[in-house]
């Protein structure tokens, strides 16, 4: 049997979709909180989809509560672990290392405890080094300890450092680092979080852009590239995630024509962004609410990160689905799901 982490995600949720197709016996893991009915959608496709969702064994646990967490192992031969909390905000730091560094801590020693042959774990670009000048970043760029991260990046690299714990152990383990991952979110409220989010945002309106760059990438491709690793004979190696590296002004303009949209037309300068991340550290202080732009949020919208996923397509064999279709069909989505309720 195969256990999923963080079902109700965007990956976690795509991930089942692609399973069922595949295996019969499939156990979700979701918190208490998780909305479950939100992932039917995802398969609201056919009668064959409705009936592949319900196949799905579904079980409540928190990665973080270890003895609800080992209850979920038991039979399990493989698992996925896509289960992580995303926040940029400094005060944020101790949950972030709660759920992404000893959670992915707890799955690892599970799966050593119950002979799990291998974990399939969905890490990120930002757990990577940084490129210099023009260089492309790959797998071979290593984390700097020194360089300012941000705390989502610092607990991802905690849990990452726990899977190769556990690889050094005996577990089998491949971990793949995706650039930002977009496609349809499950459920209505998915499209108020996560990448999600940046298309309820450009629908109200975005007038400003940076030059900095990232890698973005399908939630399909994502989905195939773990499933893809898990079904070969490869272990203990890590792979990049990323069809396209793209700037801020291009996938902000792509996203606002998807939605009939003004794309924005005016740069914020790095002077303004250091000025609003202050007064946005004011207005946390001042009112208790969370950051919306810190200052390493300031410094990566205008730093120029790029990706280089060749050992991922040499691997599978791959094509990455051309990012336009991408936000094409997302956008799609979005006007007929939430614009029009």
């Amino acid at each position: 049997m195969i256990l999923v982490t963080g079902g109700t995600g965007l990956i976690g949720a795509h991930l089942l979709y692609a399973l069922t197709r595949k295996e019969k016996k499939i156990r979700a893991v979701y918190r208490k909180d998780s909305d479950i009915a939100a992932v039917a959608e995802v398969f609201s496709g056919s009668a064959e989809d409705r009936a592949r969702f319900d196949s799905i064994e579904w079980m409540e646990a928190d990665i973080t509560d270890v003895p609800a967490l080992s209850y979920t192992f038991k039979g399990i031969t493989a698992v996925y672990h896509a289960a992580a909390l995303i926040s940029f905000d400094p005060a944020d730091y101790n949950r972030l290392k709660k759920i992404n560094t000893e959670g992915t801590a707890n799955i690892v020693n599970l799966c050593l405890a119950n002979g799990v042959k291998k974990l399939c774990y969905v890490s990120s670009v930002a757990t990577l080094g940084k490129g210099v000048g023009e260089e492309f970043i790959t797998e071979e760029t290593h984390w700097s300890a020194e360089s300012e991260n941000n705390v989502y990046a610092i607990t991802k690299y905690g849990a990452e450092m726990e899977v190769w714990r556990g690889s050094q152990e005996g577990l089998n383990v491949v971990i793949v680092n995706p650039g930002i991952v977009l496609g349809v979110p499950p459920g209505i409220r998915g499209w108020n979080k996560g990448s999600g989010k940046l298309f309820r945002e450009v629908d109200k309106g975005v007038k400003y852009y940076t030059h900095g760059v990232t890698g973005y990438v399908d939630v399909a491709d994502v989905v195939a590239i773990m499933t893809g690793l898990m079904e070969r004979d490869v272990k203990n190696e890590r792979y990049i995630a990323v069809a396209e590296n793209l700037s801020y002004r291009e996938i902000l303009t792509s996203v606002a024509r998807s939605l009939n949209k003004k794309p924005p037309e005016k740069e914020a300068p790095a002077w303004v962004l250091q000025w609003l991340w202050r007064l946005d550290w004011l207005r946390s202080n001042l009112t208790g609410s969370g950051r919306k732009i810190t200052k390493l949020l300031a410094r990566t919208v205008t730093a120029k990160n790029r990706y280089n996923s060749d050992k991922i397509k040499k691997e599978l064999n791959l094509e990455f689905r051309p990012f336009s279709e991408t936000i094409e069909l997302t956008g799609k989505k979005y006007l007929s799901v939430v614009r029009e309720k």
